[in-house]
C-alpha cells in the first residue's frame, strides 16, 4: 500500500506540476496577447492619425482649389460684365449717332415752310439733342440720370412702374 500511496503522491505532484506549467503557459500567453493587442492598438492609432492628417490635408487642398476656382470665375464674370458694359456704351453711342443722322435727313428732306416745316424742324432738333445726349453720356450717364429722376419724383416713378407691370402682365397672359 505504500507503493500506492507513493504513486498517488507522485501523480498529484505530476498533476500539480502540469497545472503550474499550464498556469505559467497561460500567463505567458496572456502577456503575449496583451503585448500584441497593445502593439496592434498603437499601430491602429498611428494609422488613424495618419489617415486623419491626410484627410485634413486633402480638405485644405480642396478648399484652396475651390477658392482659386471661385476667384477665377468671379474675375471672368467681372471681365464679361465689363465687356457687356463697353458694348452697351458703344451701342448707345451708335444710336446717338444714328439719331443725329436721322435729324440731318429730316432737315434735308422735310419742307422748310409752314406748319409742317416748323414741326419737322422741332423733331429734327429733338432728335439731334437726344443723339448728342446719348453720345455724350452713354449708358452709365443715362442710368445715373434715371436714378436721379426717380429720387426727385418717387411717386410718379412708382405709378409708372405699376402701369408698366400691369401692361406686361396683360401682354404675357394673352
Amino acid at each position: 500500500m505504500a507503493n500506492t500511496t507513493q504513486t498517488s503522491k507522485d501523480a498529484r505532484e505530476a498533476v500539480a506540476g502540469v497545472a503550474d506549467r499550464s498556469k505559467d503557459t497561460a500567463a505567458s500567453a496572456a502577456d503575449k496577447a496583451k503585448d500584441t493587442a497593445s502593439h496592434v492598438a498603437d499601430r491602429a492609432k498611428d494609422m488613424a492619425s495618419g489617415a486623419a492628417d491626410k484627410a485634413r490635408d486633402l480638405a485644405g487642398s480642396s478648399a484652396d482649389k475651390a477658392k482659386d476656382l471661385a476667384s477665377g470665375a468671379a474675375d471672368k464674370a467681372k471681365d464679361a460684365a465689363s465687356a457687356v458694359g463697353r458694348t452697351a456704351d458703344d451701342m448707345v453711342g451708335k444710336v446717338g449717332s444714328g439719331l443725329g443722322s436721322a435729324a440731318d435727313t429730316i432737315r434735308e428732306k422735310a419742307p422748310h415752310d409752314g406748319m409742317l416745316g416748323s414741326a419737322a424742324g422741332k423733331v429734327a432738333d429733338a432728335l439731334d439733342s437726344g443723339g448728342q445726349y446719348l453720345e455724350r453720356e452713354g449708358m452709365s450717364g443715362m442710368a445715373n440720370d434715371f436714378t436721379e429722376m426717380i429720387k426727385r419724383n418717387p411717386i410718379p416713378a412708382v405709378l409708372v412702374a405699376v402701369g408698366v407691370g400691369f401692361l406686361l402682365a396683360r401682354a404675357t397672359r394673352s
